[in-house]
């Protein structure tokens, strides 16, 4: 007997029904995306965009961010990015990329250093070049692209056709998502973000796979049950699992939100959002989408029953 049970065993929800509604949510956040990402963009970080980072935390008292970009015009380093971050005496630093390649960056820092040693200790400093930042952007497009089709490939080959292109569009669908959330945020886009959004992908399509491995079982048993009917069965199978899982993983990422320090909180929060679009998109858009792919025509549904299968019998004792 199971202590904890968030789903009940014997649920019958109808997920099939809710298809126009959230395909249309779906459809209406991938476009509301692309718009912003055109209109507005992403923040990117200095992983990306080049430029130096450092962390700084005072040496007495706590720090006075008016004080310390006043202090560091004289730097002649252009726009400064400051904030606080883990505590009122730890500031971060930001400025963009110098002119005079590596040299000018580091002539650059030693302007800074020499106007806030006296107050400030440095805790870490990261100086990221132009060309080491355009490779960090190629290899991240890359990464994402390449994780993408190898899973394609993958569920192309484990289960149908079908399976492989509905997975796909889920994965991009979370892509969107999550894209979005760095969008009207803006919360800086930089090098954890990516690995961000590659954990946001492996964590969707496990879900996915769960759900995907449930379906087939059901058509190699009933035959002649409808497809809607039969994705609604092993949605429903399944629910359990997936809620757990989602609710455990949302609650440690909650954790570290909170409690693992500003450094990480972005790749947090994001991976927080991550959790509740994979579970959306596993439930909602990888299993619906499989109708519109007609996967009865060749598919698992087309093949004669095992012996000893009766597949009206079936079909109407596991009807919801």
């Amino acid at each position: 007997m199971r202590l904890l049970r968030l789903i009940p065993d014997d649920t019958s929800v109808p997920f099939m029904k809710f298809r126009p509604f959230t395909f249309g949510l779906s459809a209406l956040i991938s476009i509301v995306t692309i718009v912003g990402f055109l209109t507005i963009g992403l923040n990117v970080g200095i992983d990306f965009r080049g430029g130096t980072l450092v962390e700084l935390q005072t040496k007495q008292g706590d720090a006075n961010i008016a004080e310390l970009r006043t202090r560091l015009q004289g730097a002649n380093v252009g726009d400064v990015q400051l904030q606080e971050f883990g505590g009122p005496n730890l500031v971060m630093l930001r400025y963009g990329e110098q002119p005079g390649g590596e040299p000018g960056q580091q002539a650059a820092l030693r302007r800074v250093r020499a106007l806030i040693d006296a107050d400030f200790e440095v805790r870490r400093t990261e100086v990221v070049g132009p060309t080491v930042s355009a490779e960090l952007v190629q290899m991240s497009v890359v990464g994402v692209i390449l994780s993408i089709l190898a899973v394609l490939i993958y569920l192309w080959f484990r289960f149908e056709w079908q399976f492989a292109v509905g997975a796909m569009i889920a994965t991009l669908h979370d892509v969107m998502a999550i894209i979005a959330f760095f969008v009207f945020t803006q919360a800086d886009f930089d090098i954890t973000s990516i690995a961000a959004v590659l954990t946001i992908i492996g964590y969707s399509l496990n879900d996915t796979v769960v759900v995907y491995d449930r379906i087939r079982e059901m058509m190699r048993k009933h035959k002649k049950l409808p497809v809607a009917d039969l994705l609604d069965i092993a949605i429903n199978s399944t629910l359990s699992r997936t809620t757990i899982t989602a609710t455990t993983t949302f609650l440690a990422l909650l954790g570290l939100f909170f409690f693992g320090g500003e450094v990480i909180q972005g790749f947090t929060a994001s991976m927080l959002v991550g959790v509740i679009v994979g579970t959306y998109s596993s439930i909602f858009i990888a299993s619906p989408i499989l109708i519109y792919l007609g996967l009865r025509e060749g598919g698992f549904g087309a093949a004669r029953s095992e012996p000893g299968e009766d597949g009206d019998g079936a079909a109407g004792k596991a009807k919801v």
